[in-house]
């Protein structure tokens, strides 16, 4: 037996209510990305968690700039409860999406993470905006 069969798989029920559910939680950079291009005003906010000076090197066209410890209550008092914040950080290696998106949570905000971050936005070729010095 494969150590892919050690764990059996779910049943199929289980398996659609898990993936199904996971998607309340995430989105991925194509999605994003088709979001944030399209011919519609985007219907979130991308929060890039990461430090200023790394967000200036690069970040994703229309990203804001909130590092996941300064996301409180004051900083996000010019959106409306309902804004679905979109947290995105480095790459898979980096927890501060995560870190980023309980903020968001705990302070009763809607949030998804961007799985792949940075990383999985540049894999899929797409392009970074970069800030032009003062």
């Amino acid at each position: 037996m494969s150590p892919v069969f050690t764990v059996p798989a779910a049943e199929s029920s289980d398996a659609l209510a898990h993936f199904t559910a996971s998607l309340h939680f995430e989105t991925d950079c194509a999605d994003v990305h088709s979001a944030i291009t399209g011919s519609e005003p985007a219907d979130f906010v991308l929060l890039d968690v990461r430090s200023p000076a790394l967000y200036a090197s690069g970040h994703l066209p229309g990203a804001v700039n909130l590092p996941h410890g300064k996301i409180v209550a004051s900083k996000l008092a010019a959106y409306p409860a309902e804004t679905l914040f979109v947290t995105y950080c480095a790459g898979p290696h980096c927890n501060g999406a995560t870190r980023g998106a309980i903020r968001l949570a705990q302070l009763g905000r809607p949030v998804k993470l961007m799985i792949g971050g940075i990383t999985g936005w540049l894999d899929e070729g797409f392009e970074l905006a970069i800030e032009e010095p003062a």
